[in-house]
């Protein structure tokens, strides 16, 4: 089966860390965008970080540039947002997408894991 799992989300105080896991199974990252989401109800989902496997490019929204990190683990078919300096503003729902590289849209998403940052 096709899909990504998303883990490490939790409760985590204002300033701390988490390190969110995307692993993906069916299919391996080689010609794929892997992207972070984060969505809060009410209000539209947000990009956080995404990464290109083949190449290693990565983008960051300004909202997280200098304390997220975006990583991959080839070996185990992973991606990681390592997330530091955690701010209330970062409580979400987070998501990991999958885009085929030259595709329009990302197409595989996984279910989400819920990050809280309390202040």
């Amino acid at each position: 089966e096709v899909q990504l799992v998303e883990s490490g989300g939790g409760l985590v105080q204002a300033g701390g860390s988490l390190r969110l896991s995307c692993a993906a199974s069916g299919f391996t990252f080689d010609d794929y965008t892997i992207g972070w989401f984060r969505q809060v109800p009410g209000k539209e989902r947000e990009g956080v970080s995404c990464m290109t496997y083949s190449d290693g490019d990565t983008y960051y929204a300004d909202s997280v540039k200098g304390r997220f990190t975006i990583s991959s683990d080839g070996a185990k078919n992973t991606v990681y947002l390592q997330m530091d300096s955690l701010k209330p503003d970062d409580t979400a729902t987070y998501y990991c997408a999958a885009q085929r590289v030259g595709a329009r849209d990302y197409d595989l998403w996984g279910q989400g894991t819920q990050v809280t940052v309390s202040s």
